[in-house]
């Protein structure tokens, strides 16, 4: 990407975001290049969706919802219910009205990079794995230097403990499951266990 438009858009990120959330953003940003790097894929693309994937994290719920009708967003009664995963289905409308981003591909990534979703792109597995093992992320995230390592040996086998993990979790603290994660578990469990 080039560095004027990087520029450009981290100085917007940096005002729209808390501080938190700011130096996270860079860190999946930076961490989606590398594994771009890796997998062979789009750098800049990748580096893109990193930057905007949480563009909408720091809009007050209420909000989030008035933005969603205003842009024709579809929630399902789990995000109507959990608003804090709102944000991944109205980033891609604030990274188009705010940001000047037109990319399906970066929209996807954007949408899908909380719960994740069957089959997904490389771009999509890229940030969504990002978003968890991003530098920033503290190492009281499970298991994270294994997930770190196993990103760059097999993405497949990443997400999938990814959301193995996630799921756990929920579970442990009682807290309601997206359907699209459990969906996301199956499909990826599927590629794990055959290479088992």
């Amino acid at each position: 990407m080039e560095v004027s438009r990087f520029s450009e858009i981290n100085e917007k990120l940096k005002r729209s975001l808390d501080p938190y959330r700011y130096v996270h953003t860079l860190g999946v940003a930076g961490t989606s290049a590398a594994l771009a790097m890796k997998w062979e894929a789009d750098v800049d693309k990748a580096e893109l969706a990193g930057l905007l994937h949480d563009c909408a994290k720091c809009i007050p719920s209420e909000e989030r919802y008035r933005l969603c009708a205003e842009g024709g967003i579809s929630l399902n009664e789990y995000e109507l219910r959990n608003p804090a995963l709102v944000h991944a289905k109205l980033g891609p409308y604030i990274a188009k009205r705010d940001y000047g981003v037109d990319d399906p591909e970066i929209f996807e990534a954007i949408e899908t990079h909380t719960t994740g979703k069957p089959d997904m792109t490389l771009l999509q597995k890229i940030v969504f794995t990002a978003d968890l093992i991003e530098p920033n992320r503290d190492d009281r995230v499970p298991n994270i230097g294994e997930t770190r390592r196993i990103a760059f040996e097999d993405l497949d086998g990443a997400v999938y403990l990814i959301v193995e993990r996630s799921l756990r979790y929920l579970e442990k603290i009682g807290k309601e499951i997206d359907p699209e994660s459990i969906a996301t578990f199956e499909f990826y469990k599927k590629i794990h266990d055959s290479k088992q």
